[in-house]
């Protein structure tokens, strides 16, 4: 992500050099990085390569930012990049020489839940360790790292003088749920049931309470090992809520959740808010992070490069600053484009307008062990997205499937659909790049101008192409599947929670793709996503699931999306409003004077600004 800001003049303490350990192997290349510097040539030692060293490295305080070692590296493991002149003095951490930078800090307060919002890889998890005491910031001074009273120091002045002042005091206990909820199981002991952790760290005495409020009750005896994305997501929240604390964070609290999880998590975060307690959250899920949030710092700056934390906003306008690209107060653009919803709304009308070849699907039983899931019959028209709302366990990805060919119960005739799937879970097992992998599936596609300049580029899956696929990250993956998914000629194309690992941005981004691609092309498609302002956005028709998880229920007919999210909304007792300047659905507080007026009204979901 590049600065667009007037002021373009950069010296070399303004200029940070980043180095790929993951993509750099000088062993293989002949060195072209230190072959085309010019300052090389000087007989300066900007770019060293030892042969015992694994990666290069380059001397940014010689440096001259001519950018000719970034072109001719064959790995694309280097980028040089300037950044604004008033960031030097605000250097927060830094992990060593040609590494990432983490510029200013989020200033939590007490008795408030402060939002963290920004693009993956800009910091946002470095800067909740560093408030909670487990990184040390070494105020980018890797070198000779400062003590704690030259860090004081630098803070004068500000709130985070004090918060640091109690951390080094161990006057606070600092707990964080982690982002990455499936690492747990390996890092407690095999046979560890929910139960034993728990009450182990029950300190409040809450727990039989907490578990009620995290419905964790039928898996309490379970060994943790053994739990789903979305138990151990529940396991990990109530795990940090039964604890007592002075600094509480949640690192992607809503991943694998469904709406109404998602939903009585963010309550029961609220309610750890008290005069002596700070609660930070980092979160992607837009509508959440409004509905937990009293104000919010945004993020921005260049990923796995350097990031830059914002003054706090109040929470419309802390969001709206990171959707616009802009901050007011810095006169500052990050982003050329402004993330905007009113798309949505054009595109809908242009897809009533076009739809004309219609297709029906019966009226269908399907039993997986103890759980039954009932189909209603239904119709679809081609340049129409479906997308499906229901809790966990109320058989979205089951109907997905048997859309996709899977059997349903009794003699059923079943449409033969041309469809395309995108799963839920991908295990990725091709051992080639993406470049290749996108030959082999997709090759017509690939090599369609349109397909590269309407999905791989706005997905970023262009700057991905040379990458193996087993080491892609999860968000990474998740594009490639969608790009896979949408570049297989298909009637009907099926994704399975197309949100999943994506930050904020690149839901934006995503949502926008797919709602472009299936309009244009004339095709339709169904989506189950719990993400609700991506749902929103996607949706032409809507899919309301209702009954009891995991023994049985029902898949209404599609409706119309003002209906539906009624239907659907209302059984989560919660009220959406617009925002008047982007159109983004917006969680109405509970019991507020707009959330009464709507539901005195039935009108759960507002479509008007």
């Amino acid at each position: 992500m590049n600065n667009f800001n007037k002021n373009k003049e950069t010296d070399s303490k303004n200029r940070i050099a980043i180095v790929n350990a993951d993509k750099c192997k000088p062993k293989k290349c002949r060195q072209e990085c230190k072959r085309s510097c010019p300052v090389v040539k000087m007989g300066k030692q900007c770019i060293i390569v030892k042969p015992t060293d694994k990666i290069a490295f380059i001397s940014e305080t010689l440096c001259i930012g001519c950018g000719i070692c970034q072109k001719k590296c064959p790995f694309d493991a280097i980028r040089i990049v300037n950044i604004m002149a008033n960031l030097s003095k605000d250097t927060t951490h830094r992990y060593g020489p040609n590494t990432f930078k983490l510029h200013r800090l989020p200033i939590p307060r007490q008795n408030q839940v402060l939002g963290l919002v920004g693009t993956n890889g800009v910091g946002k998890s470095t800067a909740l360790k560093i408030l909670a005491g487990k990184i040390k910031p070494n105020l980018g001074n890797f070198d000779a790292p400062p003590d704690w009273q030259e860090i004081l120091t630098h803070f004068r002045g500000s709130e985070l003088q004090s918060f640091f002042t109690h951390i080094l005091q161990d006057e606070m206990k600092a707990l964080i749920k982690p982002q990455y909820v499936d690492h747990i199981p390996k890092a407690i002991k095999p046979e560890t049931t929910v139960r034993d952790l728990l009450s182990k760290k029950d300190d409040k005495h809450i727990m039989e309470q907490i578990i009620k409020d995290f419905d964790l009750t039928n898996i309490i005896d379970r060994e943790v090992a053994a739990l789903s994305g979305g138990e151990l997501q529940r396991f990990a929240c109530a795990y940090v809520c039964v604890q007592k604390a002075e600094i509480y964070m949640f690192d992607e609290p809503s991943s694998y959740l469904d709406v109404k999880q998602r939903l009585n998590a963010a309550r029961k975060i609220r309610e750890l808010r008290q005069h002596d307690t700070y609660v930070l959250v980092v979160e992607h899920d837009l509508s959440v992070l409004d509905y937990l949030s009293d104000f919010i710092c945004c993020l921005y700056g260049l990923p796995g490069a350097y990031g830059v934390v914002t003054t706090p906003y109040s929470v419309r306008e802390g969001i709206n600053v990171f959707l616009d690209g802009y901050i007011p107060t810095e006169n500052l653009r990050f982003r050329e484009m402004a993330l905007s919803f009113k798309v949505a709304e054009t595109a809908e009308n242009e897809t009533k307008g076009s739809s004309s070849y219609e297709q029906c699907y019966p009226a269908m039983t399907k039993t997986l062990g103890n759980f039954k899931l009932t189909v209603e019959a239904g119709s679809f028209q081609d340049s129409q997205i479906i997308v499906m709302l229901g809790e966990n366990g109320t058989g979205k990805t089951t109907l997905v499937r048997l859309l996709a060919g899977t059997k349903p119960d009794g003699d059923v005739e079943m449409p033969q659909l041309n469809v395309s799937y995108k799963p839920q879970k991908i295990s990725p097992k091709y051992q080639g790049s993406v470049q290749s992998l996108f030959y082999q599936k997709i090759r017509e596609a690939f090599l369609d101008p349109q397909f590269v300049a309407e999905v791989l580029k706005p997905l970023a899956v262009d700057t991905l192409l040379d990458q193996t696929v087993l080491n892609l990250s999860g968000g990474e993956l998740q594009r490639v599947a969608i790009c896979i998914c949408l570049g297989t000629k298909a009637d009907v194309y099926l994704l399975d929670e197309p949100s999943a690992y994506l930050d904020s941005e690149q839901r934006i981004a995503a949502s926008k793709v797919i709602k472009r691609f299936i309009l244009h092309s004339k095709k339709s498609a169904f989506v189950v996503e719990h993400d609700f302002i991506m749902a929103t956005y996607l949706a032409d028709r809507v899919i309301v699931y209702e009954g009891e998880p995991s023994i049985s229920a029902i898949a209404r007919a599609p409706e119309p999306l003002l209906s539906g999210m009624n239907r659907f909304l209302q059984s989560l007792e919660i009220t959406f409003r617009r925002d008047p300047d982007n159109f983004r659905p917006r969680i109405n507080k509970l019991n507020s004077i707009k959330d009464s007026e709507q539901k005195r009204s039935g009108n759960y979901f507002f479509l008007e600004s």
